[in-house]
Parts: structure tokens; C-alpha cells; sequence
């Protein structure tokens, strides 16, 4: 198969780029937003579909999981048909999605609608960067928006759950899901009078196999940490699912290291640098949604309080990660990555380490103080965690780059809703803040891993200088 070619794009004006920036980050605020907004709402989902909490897992993973499986590929359709237009049936499909999400008539229609929202969200965030790029050819510009970008992205995450919690109030569980329809409705307008069309200059090939199989990877993962307690540990099904995972992750891994064009290229993890990137992506989002969804059902189960007040609770969180994202950006630009990731890894453990002892009376200001340190250390990590996979890694692969670091994030999300539900599946309202202690150790232990990639990824001491009959060879 010979690869397509396009012509060069023509230069936009000023004017004409940042609105196409606003465009795609409304894109990308709901893709954040759906990722968390559906946290507070889930114990009212729960009573008003008579479900319990690891069918209110699927809820969320359903979204999380097919997000994570699809970012790479959709990127890909989009360089080869065009990224407008892979970027408005992203739109089309999620806001159907939402739609189908808020007439469910049972948690398992809810589910099947939240995995097709994830197909739709697939094309809306590696897509809608990509046409940020691509229309900002000056580099100063382009890393002004892609750090407003990231602003929007924290932003969207961290406000979620005060905006589910608002909406509840209001009018009910269905509404998270409404409110999504006017907003879909401008972005298409909107990118249909100021995105202008492009592809990549040379289209990759689609890499089936590997999508297949990644697929698997991450649902058969997530989905036996979910259906653990209730099937057993060690049960026949759990045991072969186990093996599935296995044989999925090593026949990737196979595939992946012989493609020319493949999905995910094995071979880039062993830069070490790359590698300690994607797992703190992985640890940033395990603690974010081991927190949201922790603090949720503590909130609403154990101490009675309302949707609107389990939000409003984490108005810090949502604070924190909002003023620390771009003070993040700048530090990356002006001291390289490590300063932010020791600051988001010592925010985020020491928030953790605030709640190990977490109990029925735990203080209110402690509660908060935790969430605003947790929320500090989110807004600082998401930067220096792209700028060090970015630079780990030749300029010709920082779109890879990006978009393994994206499905890192999604998987993390993922893997984090399923540890939490987990380790709180059963447990009343008198002992849910006791069940949930192992996961605030999971918390600190994530703020852990983002100090030590923070010591990875320290400049190199200069050795002795090379004599000049070397630097020549």
C-alpha cells in the first residue's frame, strides 16, 4: 500500500487559530468532563436503576476502557480521511451517545451508551490536538496553545464533579448527561465555519491486529479487577482471565515488534525516560480517580451529604489543579520537567497520607485540605509528564508520544475506578471509610512513583569532555 500525500495546509491568520484553538478545547473539556462528572452522580444512579457498586464500575469504565483502546487508531483514520471531518463524527457520535446515556432504562444500556460516548470522545482528543498543530506552524505559538490546551484538560477533569453535583441537585442523575447536547451542538457549528480540513503528510497504515489485541489487554485487565470480588480470586473464570490477559499482552507485544507501521511500538519503552513517563501518566490518574470516586461514596454513603455538597467538596481539588497547570507549563519551559513532577509527586502523597486514617468523623478541613493537596498535584503533573515523553523520544515520534501517553492516562483512569469500587464493593455505610483506607495507600504510593520518575528524569552529569578526535568519529 502506498502511502497518501496532501498538500501543505495554508497559514491561518492570527484570529482565525485561536478561534480554532477554543473550538477544539471545547471538544476536549467535555471529553475531560465525562471522564468525572459522572462520579457524583453515581450513588444516585445507583437508586434510581437499582444497581450496586460494581455495576456502577462498568458505568464509568464502560467510557474509560473504549476511550483508552481507540485514542491511537482514531488519530491514525484521522491523518489518512481528514482530521475535520473524523472530528465532527467524533462530535456526531458522542452527543448520540449522550442522548442514549440519559433515556437508559437499565445500568446496562447505560453502560452499552457510555462505551459508544467513549468511541466518539476517541476522535474528539488526539484529533482535535492534532488540528491544533497543524494550524499553528510557529512553534512559540503552538506551545502557548498546547499549554492552554492542557489548562482546559485539568481544568475539565477536576470540575466534573462539582458540576455533576450541580446538576443533580437540580434535576437529577439524567442531566449530566443532557447537558452535554448544546455543547455538541455549537462545537459542530462552530468547526464547520473555522477548522479547516487537514490530513498528515503521510498517512499511516490502520494496525488491526494490534488494535485487537491492545483491546483485549485493557478490557480483560480492568474487567477482572471489577468482577473479582464477586467471582472469586481465584475461581475458574477468574483464573482464565488471568491467562487471557497473559497471552493478549505477550501476542501484542509479538505483533507490535514485527509491524513496520505498529500501534504502539514495544521498542519505545526502552528508553527509560519514555517508560517512567507513561507509568507516571498511569499513576496520575490512578490517584485522581481512586480520590474522585473514593471521596464520592464516602461523602454521600457514609456521612449522609448531598450530591450537590459531595461536589462542592472537591471545589479545591478543582481549584488547585486549575491555578497549578499553566504555573506547570511554565516551569517546564523555564527548568526542564523535574521541578513540577517533585511537586506533583510530594502534593499528591502527602494528600494521600492526610486520609490513611480516614474515619467517620474524620474533620471536614482535613477532608478538604487533602482534596486541595491531591488537586495541586494533579495541576502540576500532567505538563512535565507530556514534555518528558515528548522529549524522551526524536521529534518525529512526539505525536506517538503523545498519543501513548493519552491512552496511559485513560488506562490509568480505568484501572484507578476499578481498584476503588473494589476495595468499597460490599461495605456499609458504617465501614466504608475503613474499607476505603487501601485505597488512600494507593494514593500515596502513586505520588511515590511521580517522585521517582521525577529522579529519572534528571539531567545527566556531564562526563569528562570528549577529546576533539572523538567528537569527530
Amino acid at each position: 500500500m502506498t502511502a497518501t500525500t496532501h498538500p501543505v495546509q495554508p497559514v491561518l491568520s492570527a484570529r482565525r487559530r485561536w478561534t480554532v484553538l477554543a473550538v477544539c478545547c471545547l471538544s476536549m473539556f467535555l471529553v475531560g468532563l465525562d471522564t468525572t462528572i459522572v462520579n457524583v452522580g453515581l450513588p444516585a444512579i445507583g437508586r434510581g436503576l437499582g444497581v450496586g457498586t460494581r455495576g456502577l464500575e462498568w458505568v464509568v469504565d464502560a467510557y474509560t476502557l473504549v476511550l483508552a483502546s481507540l485514542l491511537i487508531s482514531s488519530g491514525a483514520l484521522a491523518d489518512r480521511f481528514g482530521r475535520r471531518r473524523v472530528f465532527q463524527l467524533g462530535l456526531a457520535v458522542f452527543g448520540a451517545a449522550s442522548l442514549a446515556c440519559a433515556l437508559a432504562p437499565s445500568v446496562g444500556a447505560l453502560a452499552a451508551a457510555r462505551a459508544a460516548q467513549g468511541v466518539g470522545a476517541s476522535m474528539l482528543s488526539p484529533v482535535a490536538l492534532a488540528i491544533v498543530v497543524n494550524a499553528m506552524p510557529d512553534p512559540k505559538e503552538r506551545a502557548q496553545a498546547i499549554g492552554v490546551w492542557a489548562s482546559v484538560f485539568g481544568l475539565s477533569m477536576a470540575a466534573g464533579p462539582v458540576t455533576g453535583g450541580a446538576l443533580i441537585a437540580e434535576f437529577g442523575w439524567r442531566s449530566v448527561f443532557w447537558v452535554n447536547a448544546p455543547v455538541i451542538v455549537a462545537a459542530l457549528a462552530l468547526s464547520m465555519m473555522f477548522v479547516p480540513e487537514s490530513r498528515a503528510p503521510r498517512a499511516r497504515r490502520l494496525d488491526l491486529p494490534g488494535q485487537a489485541l491492545l483491546t483485549v489487554v485493557i478490557g480483560v485487565s480492568v474487567g477482572v479487577l471489577i468482577e473479582g470480588p464477586r467471582i472469586g480470586w481465584t475461581s475458574p473464570a477468574a483464573l482464565a482471565a488471568y491467562a487471557l490477559a497473559a497471552v493478549a499482552t505477550a501476542g501484542f507485544g509479538w505483533v507490535e515488534c514485527r509491524r513496520s507501521e505498529p500501534l504502539m511500538d514495544p521498542r519505545l519503552f526502552r528508553r527509560p525516560v519514555f517508560g517512567g513517563a507513561v507509568l507516571g501518566a498511569v499513576a496520575v490518574f490512578v490517584a485522581l480517580n481512586v480520590t474522585l470516586l473514593l471521596t464520592t461514596l464516602y461523602l454521600q454513603h457514609a456521612r449522609g451529604w448531598t450530591p450537590l455538597a459531595a461536589g462542592a467538596a472537591t471545589l479545591p481539588m478543582a481549584v488547585g489543579a486549575t491555578l497549578c497547570a499553566p504555573l506547570s507549563g511554565h516551569l517546564v519551559g523555564r527548568l526542564g520537567p523535574r521541578p513540577p513532577l517533585v511537586l506533583a509527586g510530594g502534593f499528591i502523597t502527602a494528600g494521600g497520607l492526610c486520609l490513611v486514617g480516614l474515619d467517620q468523623g474524620t474533620s471536614v478541613h482535613l477532608l478538604l485540605a487533602a482534596y486541595a493537596l491531591i488537586g495541586i498535584g494533579f495541576g502540576f503533573a500532567n505538563a512535565p509528564i507530556t514534555n518528558t515523553a515528548v522529549s524522551g523520544l526524536p521529534p518525529a515520534r512526539a505525536g506517538v508520544a503523545g498519543a501513548i501517553t493519552s491512552t496511559a492516562r485513560q488506562f490509568g483512569s480505568a484501572l484507578g475506578i476499578a481498584v476503588a469500587g473494589g476495595l468499597v464493593a460490599g461495605a456499609g455505610p458504617a465501614g466504608l471509610a475503613q474499607a476505603s483506607r487501601p485505597g488512600w495507600v494507593m494514593v500515596t504510593a502513586c505520588g511515590l512513583v511521580l517522585l521517582a520518575v521525577a529522579y529519572a528524569s534528571r539531567p545527566k552529569k556531564e562526563g569528562r569532555r570528549p577529546s576533539p578526535t572523538a567528537e569527530t568519529r
